[in-house]
């Protein structure tokens, strides 16, 4: 407790805790919903929630990239103490089962339970209980198996994608209603046979010797600071030299992202995530809703510079008494993430433009997002140089902390993504959706045109708090 108080971000931590108690009271409230609405569907039949568990488990795995680290995150403090090697990590992976976030999906299982169980079902609702939490744990190991391999390279992300689809081959390869009852049913029989439950306990118990064996692994080869494997080719990007000592941050910042493991892991699943979003929107009729397509237009142009810019500062921390070493450095270091990430815009765009050809929305949509994107988004995320002050570590993966430092990321966060969709909205409302783009275009081009005047409103503020700034990364350095 005590150095959790010490801690430089202690201040900001309890932020983060009110919104994290506000999502988890809002997420409670929604499994209770849904767990009344599966039990009504159950027919007084005891089954009926494992026959849901396959994609249950999907949405439980993905939540866990938000809410939960693996123990190699908060392991290396205690890795040099005179225990036994294994003793640590294996603390914390018992500990992964018995998180807070397991128990939240209580907030399903046991309204189900009680439903069914006073509509006859007998005890077997029990059995389903337990075997649902037991799910809910085994998942947790999964993920911090796959989490663990995708943090060494994140291709791994495609086989856990490939796990997880298992449980539809049946439907995809027929898809009807029929199938899909089919496999409800079978789903839910087996998760009534006697060997089901001892069988998810034997496979934990696997999980957990597997994951023991990983994180040690890996953690110990990072921290022991393996050679790195020397660089056959260096690029000089020498066509940046005409924008001066911006185009010298620029370079940086692409090398940084082509080279430095945590930079190149976050590009890579951003650029993926942008080409995929993309393309469903523009190429699918998933999202032929208007509201449903503006959103996820607006969300194909802002997940990287949300998901990069979040902890804006934060990889310049590693070397940050160097930038103050000479005056307005850092107006020309944010100028160059700005002309960067701008340019990244560029992707969505172009893989937008074939839909627009084929009429499928106006080329005025992707226009005013792109510029809005620029301007507004990049505005209010760039705030987040002022307040963010944990360095981000360039090298380390596994036993680096990746979660939120404070709840101003979360919140500017929610705003990025949620407000210009909350305005678009409105204005189709009012004006019709020609004249919010066109406002939505000038707005953007008029933040993008003043951004010297913001940045260097920027740079002033962080001047301003540059002792606590700096101490905090000096602090966080790992």
């Amino acid at each position: 407790m005590l150095s959790y108080k010490r801690s430089p971000i202690f201040e900001q931590n309890k932020w983060a805790k009110v919104m994290t108690y506000f999502g988890a009271a809002m997420l409670a409230l929604y499994m209770i919903l849904y767990g009344c609405i599966i039990a009504l569907t159950a027919e007084g039949e005891a089954g009926r929630m494992i026959s849901f568990m396959p994609l249950i488990l999907v949405i439980d795995y993905l939540f866990r990239f938000v809410v939960q680290t693996t123990p190699g995150m908060m392991v290396k403090p205690y890795i040099l103490l005179p225990i036994s090697r294994y003793t640590a990590i294996e603390c914390f992976l018992l500990s992964s089962h018995l998180s807070g976030y397991n128990f939240l999906w209580l907030c399903m299982f046991v309204p189900y339970s009680i439903i069914l169980l006073f509509a006859g079902a007998g005890w077997a609702v029990i059995w389903e209980l337990v075997t649902c939490l037991l799910l809910i744990m085994m998942n947790s190991q999964v993920y911090l198996f796959f989490r663990t391999l995708i943090n060494r390279n994140v291709l791994w992300f495609l086989a856990g994608v490939a796990v997880y689809a298992i449980p539809y081959i049946p439907w995809i390869l027929d898809p009807n209603k029929k199938t899909a009852a089919r496999l409800l049913d079978t789903y839910a029989e087996a998760g009534r046979a006697w060997w089901f439950l001892p069988a998810v306990v034997v496979v934990i118990a696997l999980l957990f010797m597997v994951n023991r064996h990983f994180q040690f692994k890996y953690v110990y080869e990072e921290i022991s600071k393996k050679k790195e494997r020397a660089l056959k080719h260096v690029s000089q990007f020498a066509f940046l030299n005409r924008f001066g000592l911006v185009g010298e941050y620029l370079k940086i910042e692409v090398k940084s992202n082509l080279r430095n493991k945590t930079m190149r892991a976050r590009c890579i699943m951003s650029l993926v995530a942008i080409i995929c979003f993309s393309m469903l929107v523009a190429y699918t009729t998933i999202y032929d809703n208007v509201y449903m397509q503006n959103f996820w237009c607006l969300y194909c142009f802002a997940i990287y510079s949300v998901t990069a810019l979040i902890k804006i500062m934060g990889q310049e921390g590693n070397y940050i008494d160097l930038l103050m070493m000479h005056r307005e450095n850092i107006i020309a270091l944010l100028k160059a993430k700005f002309w960067f990430y701008s340019a990244v815009l560029l992707i969505p765009f172009l893989v937008m433009l074939p839909a627009v050809f084929t009429g499928k929305f106006t080329l005025l949509m992707p226009v005013a997002y792109m510029l809005l994107t620029a301007g507004v988004l990049h505005f209010v995320i760039f705030q987040l140089a002022v307040y963010n002050k944990q360095t981000l570590p360039l090298q380390q993966k596994v036993t680096a902390k990746g979660n939120f430092e404070n709840g101003m990321q979360l919140v500017i966060e929610l705003l990025s993504l949620f407000a210009p969709g909350a305005i678009a909205t409105i204005g189709f409302l009012l004006v019709g959706p020609t004249y919010t783009f066109i406002f939505m275009s000038l707005i953007g081009l008029a933040f993008i045109v003043t951004h010297p005047i913001w940045i260097r409103h920027i740079y002033k503020r962080m001047m301003q708090r540059r002792y606590e700034n700096i101490d905090g990364f000096h602090t966080t350095r790992q």
